[in-house]
């Protein structure tokens, strides 16, 4: 009987140790559950920090686009508007519940208030509207987009008044925008020698107001299943271009900038000066940016009446007549001589290099104007890219505390199931779109850096293995089998290939590479260079000796231009690799150095246009 009790007591006790076991791994899951938890509501606090950042633009924002309803529906005059307008600017430093209470009352009360609204912080920056095609991200095609909306975020920021006029197409993406609701009112424009009605809608993104014009006779022009492309966009976004005048005349909106962007909306630049300048406008000056001169639209003459100009007086060499076909107008370079200014955006190109091999047939006009032109850099997001701040990461880090990228790193490596160890040299490549010469490059930098031909990726010690990810897609066939054969020449575990773009995987990416392979460095969608500097990955040119990144004399360039110029232009693949095997100290240190820098659209890009605008205000 003492044996069995003794059996029964051992037995008891394993129950009892079962439970136990049991106990503490409920512990450590609702351990692991507070933690993803505490982790979860931090984020929430951060977006809803960003969010009460943007809440003051937005919610004045709205009472601006407010104001234009009461002007469109002739509640008020386009003179008092003016007046009200400018209140809400002066106003923009007041706190957000100030102004939050300003837009919960009903139009009589409204405007008793805000006449009587105390200027609590007055600002003297400048009222520009952007007069363009995309506008990220609720219609995004090129570098337009993102351009637009991270300029005009930083502008604000800076305490400008930045609005945006869009056509309203059939494919917006209309869940990205705030308070979208039509403006109940008659804009009629001109357009082949009628007046035309227009419906006209409004909202906030992203704090920015936001307007879209959408023709009632001419409703199939924005219909299609893209932005650019088609036959008409000639007509298409001229009709744009005038509406959006005729739409400035109406609200009484008087800005001190119109800013037009690339061809498609630089026929605003002549029809400001000949039709509408007269119109109230007097203050008003046009700023022109282009996002390159490879896209350019030239029609017959006679099309220009289609809006109201008169083709006898613009088929001139000084005006809008092609350099090269005499018989036909350019619409690009009728923006560039009709704008009080030209931005053109270049991270790496000097001005001079532009004007002289980079017009693509405008270089004779751009020589004759080349005391307004002016370089810009692009920028990126810094609310979203930043390795301090960025959700998507595992775990932050900073140029001050840079261990969280060496867990980026392992993280990304086990994502795509390459083997781990934060020693080995990771090379990332992440690319908007491959062309033919890009993928023999990048074949003949992976055979170097394996040591001239000896078996891809094998040790170059012990503890060193190179690891390569390329990432992107192509839109030619042709291509895309190109880099299936590529992928299959070099197959092994330390190589991956993801033949799509993806967002929170590029975040991984660029903060798990040491190195990232840019087919260039002006890169116009992505902008890779910029991300890679931010997060402590060294971006070596795909084409090094690419002349490109030389300057000369005192030609004038960006500051971002001479720091990539000086820092990385002329780094191989291979002497990064070598100088991160050999000199990791000197490493680390060009790599602190990088991230403390500052290439985000609040930075140059930001002040290059300010600047602007204040000079073509001078004139």
């Amino acid at each position: 009987m003492k044996k069995k009790r003794n059996r029964m007591t051992y037995g008891n006790y394993l129950r009892k140790l079962n439970k136990c076991l049991l106990a503490m791994e409920e512990l450590e899951r609702l351990k692991n559950e507070r933690t993803l938890l505490l982790d979860r509501v931090e984020q929430l606090e951060m977006k809803n920090q960003a969010n009460f950042r943007r809440d003051k633009f937005t919610i004045s924002s709205e009472l601006l686009l407010r104001i234009d309803s009461l002007v469109l529906n002739g509640v008020i005059s386009s003179m008092e508007a003016s007046d009200l307008r400018r209140l809400i600017i002066d106003a923009r430093g007041s706190s957000a519940d100030d102004l939050y209470g300003l837009n919960c009352k009903n139009d009589a009360e409204f405007l008793v208030e805000l006449h009587h609204f105390s200027k609590k912080s007055k600002k003297n920056g400048f009222h520009i509207i952007h007069i363009c095609t995309e506008m990220s991200p609720v219609v995004s095609e090129g570098p337009l987009a993102s351009y637009i909306t991270g300029l005009s975020s930083a502008l604000q920021r800076k305490g400008n008044l930045v609005e945006v006029i869009l056509p309203k197409y059939s494919c917006l993406n209309l869940e990205e925008v705030q308070g979208l609701r039509e403006v109940e009112t008659e804009l009629h424009s001109y357009f082949n020698g009628q007046l035309h009605g227009n419906r006209i809608w409004t909202g906030v993104v992203y704090g920015i107001g936001v307007t879209f014009i959408q023709p009632v006779y001419y409703s199939s022009l924005f219909s299609h299943d893209k932005v650019y492309g088609y036959s008409n966009d000639f007509e298409r976004f001229t009709y744009f271009s005038r509406a959006s005048l005729d739409y400035l005349v109406k609200s009484g909106k008087k800005p001190d900038v119109l800013h037009v962007h690339n061809w498609h909306t630089s026929i605003v630049g002549p029809l400001f000066w000949d039709v509408f300048v007269s119109q109230g406008f007097e203050g008003t000056r046009i700023l022109l940016t282009c996002q390159g001169f490879n896209s350019q639209c030239l029609e017959q003459p006679e099309k220009l009446a289609l809006c109201g100009l008169d083709s006898s007086r613009l088929l001139r060499p000084d005006r809008l007549q092609d350099n090269n076909k005499s018989h036909l107008v350019n619409i690009l370079k009728g923006g560039v001589v009709y704008s009080n200014k030209v931005i053109i955006m270049s991270s790496i190109h000097t001005k001079g290099r532009i004007v002289g091999a980079f017009g693509h047939g405008l270089e004779p006009t751009l020589d004759i104007h080349k005391e307004k032109l002016v370089i810009a850099p692009r920028g990126f997001d810094k609310s979203t890219w930043d390795p301090s701040c960025d959700n998507i990461l595992p775990q932050s880090y900073s140029a001050d505390d840079m261990k969280g990228k060496s867990v980026c790193k392992v993280v990304l490596q086990r994502h795509l199931d390459l083997p781990e160890g934060a020693s080995k040299i990771l090379v990332g490549c992440i690319y908007p779109d491959i062309l033919d010469a890009d993928i023999e490059k990048l074949k003949t930098l992976v055979w170097m850096a394996s040591r001239r031909g000896v078996q891809l990726m094998t040790y170059f010690e012990d503890l060193f293995k190179l690891q390569f990810i390329f990432m992107g897609s192509s839109k030619s066939p042709g291509m895309r089998r190109e880099l299936e054969i590529f992928e299959e020449e070099v197959e092994d575990e330390n190589v991956r290939f993801i033949d799509e773009y993806d967002e929170e995987l590029s975040h991984l990416i660029i903060s798990g590479s040491d190195i990232l392979i840019c087919p260039s460095f002006d890169d116009p969608l992505l902008q890779v260079p910029l991300k890679a500097i931010k997060y402590g990955a060294a971006p070596v040119p795909l084409h090094s000796a690419d002349s490109r990144f030389r300057l000369f004399g005192d030609d004038e360039s960006t500051t971002f231009s001479q720091y990539i110029n000086q820092t990385f232009g002329n780094l191989s693949l291979g002497q990064a690799i070598d100088e991160l095997k050999n000199n990791p100290s000197q490493w680390n240190t060009r790599m602190i150095d990088a991230m403390e820098k500052d290439f985000s659209w609040d930075s140059e890009c930001a002040d290059v246009h300010i600047s602007a605008y204040a000079a073509v205000k001078r004139l």
